[in-house]
């Protein structure tokens, strides 16, 4: 079978029951998280056609003839999507094992959609941020300072590895 994921055709042969999470998986997708197995969390959330779909749910076959977009594929190497960069400044993220899922559920969302994000967010669980910093990265605030050395202490200073949480490499 022939995917199209992140604009890139994988041919691959899912094996029979296979979700696309675990094909994805399989290929080298590793932003796409396993966690609950029952599409609760969101941890698994891609972009299939554009629509945020828990793979976890998906048979895997039904992923051919479709465009697949997982958190590696959002963006270029060269500059993050729009919606990872807010994630980055607002620092929408503790532990970063939703953050994937988030960044792409919170990307397809429509005007409307960020009105109510109680409804739009109901199938990305955060355990760690309380979501403020979700509703802070969709309004485009920015909770990072600049400070100079020896300055840090009590300040709000960017996590290390925020670059390789919100492409789902770390």
């Amino acid at each position: 079978m022939s995917f199209l994921i992140n604009g890139k055709d994988v041919v691959a042969a899912p094996h029979p029951g296979q979700c696309l999470r675990t094909l994805l998986r399989e290929t080298g997708h590793f932003g796409v998280k396993k966690g609950c197995d029952a599409g609760d969390c969101g941890a698994c959330t891609v972009l299939l056609d554009g629509e945020p779909v828990h793979s976890c749910l998906i048979p895997a076959f039904r992923g051919e003839g479709h465009a697949i977009t997982t958190i590696e594929g959002l963006a270029s190497e060269a500059a993050l999507h729009p919606m990872q960069q807010a994630f980055l400044d607002a620092q929408g993220f503790q532990c970063g094992f939703c953050t994937a899922g988030m960044i792409l559920t919170c990307a397809s969302l429509n005007q409307a959609q960020r009105q109510d994000l109680g409804a739009a967010l109901k199938g990305n669980i955060c355990r760690c941020t309380g979501y403020r910093a979700i509703e802070d990265a969709l309004d485009g605030k920015c909770n990072v300072e600049q400070v100079a050395a020896g300055d840090a202490f009590g300040r709000s200073l960017p996590a290390p590895a925020g670059p390789q949480v919100v492409r789902g490499k770390a």
